[in-house]
């Protein structure tokens, strides 16, 4: 895109912002749209669950229910208690939103369609929503009241347990695509099970980890039957208590933007991504980002299954699953998996994410023609090529 607004006459570094901004906002305008009717699509999987009708009132098939609520708490006056910090009150749900955007910009969602393509992707990932909880925290201290501050503790306390077993799920993902780029990771899942079906998740020594990072990630955006963090039986509303108006309507909107970018992290991580279930050319036809799309929305059903069928667990059975349970068993497949790369990688070829595809190379004054590979996880390694070598 910066090599479009060039031609148009503008400076690379006019043309580089331009082209970041509209990138930005190609991928931020939509997901507040998303946002909004995933919010209609939750209520009626709630509502078919339990054998009720959901919204149905608003627009066609209620369709425009989400966008009546919005206009509803824009229109109410915001109400900032009298003994509350009203900077970090009001800051709070400002940090819950951005961070749950900013995360966006390194999810691909096609074969260069990302906004930020860098290196240290699943990094970033990994440090940007961690800093969700911190919005949390700020909004249950800031409140001054005794259920959001109990709100907040339990929210640091929860995220530190699943982010501990996140990570060493990750551990094992890097380790067997070899690399930290998100969109090398989807290409190494190509033609991973004996070269017809796309993504890590079928792999028998991956799948166990896949469940896991499915069952941290409602952890971790709070979600049912882990939303002890707002446990209305017995926090009142958690750290939303004192909150009203837009104020709180970021939090929602925050919570549903995480909810959405762990649904994208398990089909990017483990299902493929933008690459069809089965690695049939055919399939191929379908732009990446339609499946990348129907994996979304395949795990945001999950999440609401789960939600409007699993009561909600103990404090102490939400601790235990993170220490007692995903922590030693994602620290045991860390090990397994590393020891079976060492036996079947070491000395003998390198990770896919290291691999390139040569069009032609040089050797003894001859110009070679290659052949292209049919898979990227096909190519030479990385560290074999001789510099001058055309990719």
């Amino acid at each position: 895109m910066t090599a479009f607004f060039e031609n148009l006459g503008l400076p690379y570094a006019g043309a580089w912002t331009l082209a970041t901004v509209v990138g930005i906002l190609v991928i931020a305008l939509p997901l507040m749209l998303a946002v909004a009717m995933i919010i209609y699509v939750d209520r009626k999987v709630w509502a078919a669950m339990a054998l009720r009708r959901g919204p149905n009132v608003v627009g066609p098939f209620g369709l425009l229910q989400s966008f009546a609520d919005g206009a509803k708490v824009f229109l109410q006056e915001t109400i900032i208690p009298s003994s509350a910090n009203k900077g970090l009150f009001l800051l709070a749900p400002i940090i819950t939103f951005t961070v749950a955007l900013i995360v966006w910009a390194v999810v691909p969602f096609g074969s260069g369609v990302v906004v930020a393509n860098i290196n240290v992707g699943l990094l970033y990932v990994l440090a940007a929503s961690s800093l969700g909880v911190y919005g949390i925290i700020i909004a249950g201290w800031a409140s001054n009241s005794k259920y959001p501050f109990y709100s907040a503790l339990r929210a640091a306390a929860q995220m530190v347990s699943y982010e501990v077993a996140i990570g060493f799920v990750l551990i094992s993902v890097v380790m067997w695509a070899g690399s930290f780029n998100l969109s090398a990771i989807v290409l190494g899942q190509q033609g991973h099970v004996f070269g017809l079906l796309n993504g890590f998740g079928f792999n028998p020594l991956l799948f166990p980890m896949a469940v896991v990072f499915l069952i941290s990630s409602m952890a971790e955006t709070q979600r049912a039957p882990f939303d002890l963090t707002e446990a209305e039986s017995e926090l009142v509303a958690g750290y939303q208590t004192e909150y009203s108006s837009m104020a709180f309507a970021l939090f929602w909107l925050g919570e549903y933007a995480n909810v959405l970018l762990m649904c994208a992290l398990n089909a990017t991580l483990f299902w493929g991504g933008w690459l069809p279930p089965i690695d049939w050319a055919p399939l191929y036809f379908v732009p990446g980002i339609i499946w990348i799309f129907l994996k979304i929305f395949a795990f945001f059903f999950i999440f609401s299954w789960v939600k409007a069928t699993v009561p909600r667990y103990r404090y102490d059975q939400l601790m235990r699953l993170g220490w007692k349970i995903f922590l030693p068993l994602s620290l045991g497949f860390v090990f397994v998996i590393s020891g079976y790369l060492m036996l079947t990688r070491v000395g003998t070829e390198c990770a896919p994410g290291d691999r390139v595809a040569l069009s032609r190379y040089e050797a003894g004054g001859v110009t070679h023609t290659v052949a292209a590979p049919a898979h990227r996880w096909q190519g030479a390694c990385r560290s074999t090529i001789q510099s001058g070598a055309s990719l």
